[in-house]
Order: C-alpha cells, then sequence, then structure tokens
C-alpha cells in the first residue's frame, strides 16, 4: 500500500486505525510493487499513529487489523457512491480506476482486477489502472498476466517510472529474471534523468543486488 492511497482512504472516511491495518497487512504480502514512486505507508503510517499518541500523552496500542471480510465490506460501501455514478457513465475509465483502487487497497484484488480491466478496456492508455492492474495480477498468483499489463504500459507511455519499476520488481522476484530487471532498471534510469538523487540511489541499490545475483547464479 502506498502513502497515497493511505491518504485517498483516510480522506474516504476510513477511521486512521483502520487505514494503520491496511498498512500492516500490505507488509504481510511481502512485494509491495511501486513503492519507490508512491512512498511507503507503513512508514508513514506507523509515524502518525506514534505522534497523535504523544500528542496525547499515550503509548501507541497495537491496532488489530480487520479481517479480510471485514475489509471487503468497508470497501463495498466506500464504493457505493462511486458505483452509483458509474450506472450513468459505465464506460468512464477514471471513475472505474478508482473503485479498482478502493479494492485493490482492501486487498479485494479480484474486485480490483474487474475495475481494473474495464478502465483499460475504456481507455487503453489509462497506465495508472494498467500498472495497478498488473499488481493485481501479481499478488494473485498471474505472474505472466502481470508482465503482460506491464508491456502494454510501456507500449502507451516507454519512460512510465512505475511500469518500468515494477516490471523490474515483478522479473526478478516472480520470474528469478535478474538479468530482465537490471535492463528494467537501466531504462527507467535512462529514460528518467529527473528522477531525485533519494529515488536513484534506491534503484541504483537494487541494482547492485540483482546485478550480484547474476554472478553467482
Amino acid at each position: 500500500m502506498s502513502v497515497n492511497e493511505g491518504r485517498t482512504a483516510t480522506s474516504r472516511g476510513w477511521k486512521p486505525t483502520q487505514v494503520y491495518a491496511m498498512a500492516g497487512i500490505c507488509l504481510a504480502i511481502g512485494l509491495v510493487l511501486g513503492y519507490l514512486f508512491r512512498g511507503s505507508a507503513s512508514d508513514a503510517t506507523s509515524t502518525a499513529a506514534t505522534a497523535r499518541a504523544s500528542s496525547q500523552g499515550q503509548t501507541a496500542a497495537p491496532t488489530q487489523m480487520p479481517s479480510l471480510d471485514d475489509m471487503k465490506k468497508m470497501a463495498d460501501k466506500k464504493a457505493e457512491p462511486l458505483l452509483a455514478k458509474l450506472q450513468n457513465d459505465p464506460n468512464n475509465s477514471d471513475l472505474l480506476n478508482q473503485i479498482g483502487t478502493i479494492y485493490k487497497a482492501t486487498h479485494q484484488f479480484k474486485d480490483a482486477i474487474g475495475y481494473y480491466q474495464k478502465a483499460v478496456q475504456a481507455n487503453p492508455g489509462n497506465n495508472p489502472a494498467r500498472t495497478d492492474l498488473a499488481s493485481c495480477f501479481y499478488y494473485e498468483g498471474d505472474v505472466d498476466g502481470a508482465l503482460t499489463q506491464l508491456q502494454q504500459a510501456l507500449t502507451y507511455n516507454p519512460k512510465d517510472a512505475n511500469a518500468l519499476f515494477n516490471l523490474g520488481m515483478i522479473r526478478w522476484k516472480g520470474k528469478g529474471d535478474t538479468k530482465g530487471a537490471v535492463e528494467a532498471w537501466n531504462r527507467l534510469l535512462k529514460s528518467n534523468p529527473q528522477l531525485d538523487q533519494h529515488k536513484k540511489a534506491e534503484i541504483e541499490q537494487l541494482l547492485t543486488e540483482a546485478q550480484s545475483l547474476k554472478v553467482t547464479n
């Protein structure tokens, strides 16, 4: 889960404790795609929780995570007004993307996939939706499907930073293809010279690790 997704969830009415719990579940999944360009929600939310408790003179207490069923109900509730709008505008790609993101944020990946697929069918160049669709495919175990979506995203925008970053991560973690990961991240750095130094350093660190594995394998 990303910082932006966490902020979106809060703005849509989820309680902070629920958002913190979602971030914790994201960590349990393992690979959080796109974190480099969207931020780490786990750091942001835990810091916010600690700060809130400190300001009230309290010690931060562990937050009980909602179940996936609870999160599904939360997603359904938050999606209701958007689904109502969708009835009058069923091919609104941005609206479909927003609904998909609600389900993705609550780890209802199959539901999210359905809305993201409709979003890219309505607008094939909707790269944010396509990149998130790839992430959901990956989380559902469809590595090849994820890679296909990322490759398609790059046909619309060959410099798409999130698509290139995730392409490297999935090639590496999903396929054991360190050579392919290195290729994607080198392409990312070359095509996005505007990246700040911190992000460049993160990618270079990943490159170093992947290249060392290429030598040992």
